[in-house]
């Protein structure tokens, strides 16, 4: 690992198979680094975007939203596991040390959000933040695209949920709170490990499972709803940690729980290799032979309800270990249901307001 990048969780670029050729950005865009986490050695760069539209709708059975919104498109967080990487290729980019050091900032998105709540056409629905990339990632301490889009979701009193694993979420709790006082929002905190080592080499632009779980304690604390997402669950890596991982999280405030087991879709297959083989050679056969286990014997599953969860044995140790963890620690606890029925068309005020 003489030649490793530091700070990035990918070590190299995978090909595009969307493009032939890589699209390679203005140096002029350069990156300003947050304080909490170490510059990497690989330069980020911000790229200003304008899409004509920022709520995507999905129809798949696999996950419990309709609505989301991605106000940032790759991550700076670096998780080499992480689902979102292929899709960086239909920007252009690899989904290697691109997606991690490329970040297309999608500027309009609040404009964007506001003329969707203003149409006439618009019925309130929960709106998912980061059903793709982490929409606290270090690039939301500049742009801020979040925090003005969550101000939007309480004026109008259109209900959000929220998946991070980053403490900044924090600096919002002037809008959190008032939001879960009408019901309006839930949090999910993403915490995959309680090993520092594991996490500084799985997800290298993250902060310290500790920071996330007194982020969870502090979102409890202001009324805020919080849960924990134990994703993605890696055989041989975390699945260990499953119940001590719910335990911990019902002693900040969870009252729920969930998790994915890991895939390996498309780009994502060689760049995770690469990183395992790098970072844990003396099991990375077994590792991958694990998680082909849970997937039909393939690393790349891409089939409805099988392949978030698995299937085989080794998919049924880990769902049993969820079970138990959740019976144990979050006995009577459970998500709240958030309601759409505030919303105010136009964002006019009510009359008892």
């Amino acid at each position: 690992m003489g030649d490793y990048k530091k700070g990035r969780g990918a070590q190299f670029n995978t090909a595009n198979s969307f493009s032939k050729h890589q699209y390679e950005p203005d140096d002029d865009l350069s990156a300003s680094y947050d304080d909490d986490f170490p510059a990497p050695t690989v330069k980020t760069q911000f790229l200003l975007e304008t899409p004509k539209q920022i709520i995507s709708r999905s129809t798949s059975p696999d996950i419990g939203f309709s609505a989301s919104i991605n106000p940032y498109q790759g991550c700076e967080h670096g998780c080499i596991y992480c689902y979102a990487r292929p899709s960086h290729e239909y920007w252009g980019f690899s989904a290697g040390l691109d997606f991690e050091s490329k970040i297309m900032v999608k500027k309009n998105a609040p404009d964007l959000l506001e003329k969707q709540f203003q149409s006439r056409s618009y019925k309130p629905v929960v709106i998912h933040f980061s059903g793709n990339t982490d929409c606290y990632q270090p690039a939301e301490r500049t742009y801020q695209l979040t925090r003005r889009m969550l101000a939007l979701c309480l004026h109008y009193r259109n209900p959000v949920s929220i998946i991070t694993k980053n403490a900044l979420i924090l600096r919002d709790l002037d809008i959190l709170k008032p939001m879960a006082a009408l019901k309006l929002v839930s949090v999910a905190i993403s915490i995959t490990t309680l090993t520092e080592s594991l996490r500084l080499l799985m997800e290298p632009r993250t902060v310290t499972a500790a920071q996330r779980f007194k982020t969870m304690h502090t979102l409890h604390q202001a009324g805020v709803p919080v849960g924990i997402m134990t994703a993605p669950i890696i055989p041989s890596l975390n699945d260990h940690e499953i119940p001590k991982l719910i335990e911990q999280a019902a002693k900040q405030g969870a009252c729920w729980a969930a998790y994915t087991v890991v895939r390996l879709n498309g780009a994502l297959g060689p760049l995770f290799t690469d990183w395992l083989q790098q970072a844990f050679p003396d099991r990375a056969e077994r590792v991958l032979n694990q998680i082909a286990d849970c997937h039909g014997g393939q690393l790349n599953d891409s089939r409805f309800k099988t392949r978030v969860s698995g299937e085989g044995m080794y998919a049924q140790h880990i769902a049993q270990l969820h079970r138990i963890g959740c019976q144990k620690y979050l006995s009577g606890r459970q998500a709240p249901r958030l309601t759409t029925n505030l919303f105010r068309p136009a964002g006019q005020i009510g009359l008892f307001e």
